[in-house]
């Protein structure tokens, strides 16, 4: 059935065209640390996000920032760093002007975090910016370190005294994954919260900084029109998708020890499952919101070992070609084990066990060096119970809400419409809205808005302690299924493609087909 599509566009606002980036709020002053300054994920994503912060003067002039690390640097060198960094990963590098106001907030603190001499260094630091500027009391910790290494700083903060909030506030972000599995999850939750109280602790997740993530909540109980058909009277199935055409790149070591399950379903995807099965929370503040996502959690009924053999499929990925270019298989990839039985593809069928939710399949997949990149939730209606079109048209398509994040963001609603001429056939139309078409700004990152809503106070889209738990507790019985069996005769698929078949076994077994990545 030929598909033809529609924009859709906001009734008043800017035009078609990106007029600029959103204007955002501004933070007030405060001591930004980050341990693993000179990491990957620093130079990769927090720098560049606060140099756009600080392009959109989202800075009170108190703000410093000061990178921890081990590479024995001075300020001038990680300040060249960091330049370098912007080059390379920046889509808007500063000029040498714009550079110097930025560079005059940058810090660096060369320690051991092992050593509690690394701690009582750093709050001499602070202090002395504390001394001069009232606004720096104000401490904001970001971990982007191994989660390893969390209790560790966690502690060596307590010793030296920088976890109160006796001269200002003081807040601490945790970068997943939060544990390798319930215990661990537990554990680390423990040991954070014996120094912090919950509400100075912000457990990150990238994927909720994405607007679109966050419209999930605008289109359902924003609209009258989708509101009443969400629920298992109206809606046949619901799949989440996220697909990559890349593979582990360097992050090779990490991830052969950690694989897709982890990786991305015991986090991003759960965190999009909860938006889109969640009850109308009863204010939009962050612990009414955050408190419907855990009772979805909580409804999710849990596998058996048999569930997880009829209902979790995973996949390594063989040798092949994406955009016409070879990939080598996983287990061929530098610092990879040759005989690695680590996953590269999940696809899974959960089930909620609710009033609203009873009956209705929720499939989840992810998966690397896939034929496309695509991030999506795409919830599909029943059909008509009686199409009076049948003896013209046998095939009146049902009903789609698409909610894309990747590549580009917005909304797709596909519906059956008349095809002009004679008789009555229908084909099948799709209304699209792209966010930043429609209205006209350059959305922020992901890590702009968490940093910015980490330096106001605002949890709403970072994860609580019981939330982090509850994802693993779905996860828990896989991981333990799969220690003690066997692993599928892997590669089970071919680089470029949709993933094994099995997974679209999985899903035709109830009749239904996964949405085309090829």
């Amino acid at each position: 059935m030929i598909e033809r599509v529609v924009r859709a566009a906001p009734e008043t606002g800017p035009g078609s065209k990106a007029a600029g980036r959103l204007a955002l709020p501004k933070a007030g002053g405060c001591a930004l640390v980050i341990f693993g300054g000179t990491g990957d994920l620093a130079r990769r994503k927090l720098m560049p996000a606060l140099w756009r912060l600080q392009r959109q003067r989202c800075f009170d002039e108190c703000f410093s920032i000061i990178g921890v690390g081990r590479d024995e640097l001075g300020d001038e060198e990680f300040r060249d760093a960091m330049r370098e960094a912007l080059e390379e990963f920046s889509d808007d590098p500063p000029s040498d002007e714009e550079w110097k106001a930025f560079a005059d907030r940058l810090l660096y603190l060369a320690a051991d975090l092992t050593e509690d001499d690394a701690y009582r260094r750093l709050a001499d630091r602070l202090n002395e910016l504390g001394e001069s500027e009232t606004a720096l009391r104000n401490h904001l910790f970001y971990l982007a370190v191994p989660p390893a290494l969390a209790p560790r700083i966690v502690r060596g903060l307590e010793s030296a005294g920088l976890t109160g909030d006796e001269r200002g506030w003081t807040r601490i972000v945790v970068e997943k994954p939060f544990g390798r599995d319930l215990e661990s999850a537990h554990a680390l939750n423990e040991e954070i919260g014996e120094v912090f109280a919950e509400p100075q602790v912000y457990r990150i997740d990238h994927f909720l900084g994405k607007e679109t993530v966050q419209n999930i909540l605008a289109l359902r109980f924003g609209n009258m029109l989708f509101e009443p058909l969400w629920n298992r009277n109206y809606i046949e199935y619901v799949e989440i998708t996220a697909a990559e055409t890349i593979g582990v790149e360097d992050r090779a070591a990490f991830y052969d020890a950690t694989g897709a399950l982890r990786d991305m379903i015991a986090n991003h995807l759960l965190q999009l499952l909860t938006l889109t099965a969640m009850e109308p929370p009863v204010a939009y503040d962050s612990e009414s919101v955050r408190e419907e996502k855990v009772q979805v959690l909580r409804s999710i009924a849990p596998l058996s070992p048999e569930d997880v053999a009829q209902r979790v499929v995973r996949g390594q990925h063989a040798s092949g070609e994406i955009d016409g270019e070879p990939v080598v298989g996983y287990r061929e990839i530098e610092r990879v084990d040759p005989h690695s039985r680590t996953e590269t593809f999940v696809a899974l069928e959960l089930r909620i066990e609710n009033w609203r939710w009873a009956g209705v399949p929720f499939f989840v997949r992810t998966g690397k060096r896939l034929a496309r990149t695509v991030t999506e939730i795409a919830v599909h209606f029943k059909r008509t119970p009686h199409s009076i079109f049948r003896q013209n048209d046998e095939s009146v398509a049902p009903n789609v809400i698409v909610m894309r994040f990747k590549p580009d963001e917005g909304i797709s609603v596909t519906f059956s419409a008349k095809v002009p001429g004679e008789g009555m056939r229908t084909s099948r139309v799709r209304m699209d809205f792209d966010y930043e078409e429609a209205f006209g700004v350059e959305l922020p990152d992901a890590y702009e808005t968490l940093l910015l809503d980490a330096m106001q106070g605002d949890p709403m889209l970072f994860t609580r302690a019981d939330e982090a738990e509850a994802q693993w507790r779905v996860v828990q019985p896989i991981l333990e299924t799969w220690e003690s069996g066997e692993a599928p005769e892997f590669p089970n698929y071919v680089a470029g493609s949709s993933g094994p078949e099995a997974a679209a076994r999985l899903v035709a077994r109830r009749g239904f087909v996964w949405r085309e990545l090829t």
